[in-house]
């Protein structure tokens, strides 16, 4: 189904912290295991949703090609990987925040490509539908 909503920047971003934060959280500090299972239960149901809207942004029809709130979104999912990258690697990181941080990144970075990707492919297939739509009417 084709998305005809305006770009946006602020549900993209937003979702990709909240996810972040919220497995960050399972895992920081002095948690049972019903609060981590929580929140990790949370923080998967929001990459979900950041992935649902990824797509929905990465896929709308827009005339206009490639927009500015598609390089925003581009790069700030690429700065929350190299935000995630640098927190993992800090000495003073516990293991469990490393590793989640290790996740967050990698899929920080496959989120940006992901949305490169898709977002290029719906700007071909409008160019190629408005290209070829005169000719079968002809």
């Amino acid at each position: 189904m084709e998305e005809r909503r305006n770009p946006r920047v602020g549900t993209v971003s937003g979702l990709a912290l909240l996810a972040g934060g919220t497995a960050i959280a399972a895992v920081a500090g002095d948690t049972t295991i019903f609060s981590t299972t929580l929140l990790g239960l949370l923080a998967a149901g929001m990459g979900h949703a950041l992935l649902t809207e990824i797509r929905r942004q990465a896929r709308r029809r827009s005339l206009g090609g490639w927009a500015v709130q598609d390089t925003v979104n581009s790069v700030l999912l690429a700065c929350l990987a190299a935000g995630a990258l640098i927190v993992t690697v800090l000495a003073v990181t516990p293991p469990m925040a490393r590793a989640v941080g290790l996740l967050l990144t990698i899929g920080y970075a496959v989120s940006c490509v992901y949305f490169i990707r898709e977002r290029r492919r719906a700007i071909a297939a409008l160019a190629t539908d408005s290209t070829s739509a005169p000719s079968e009417s002809a």
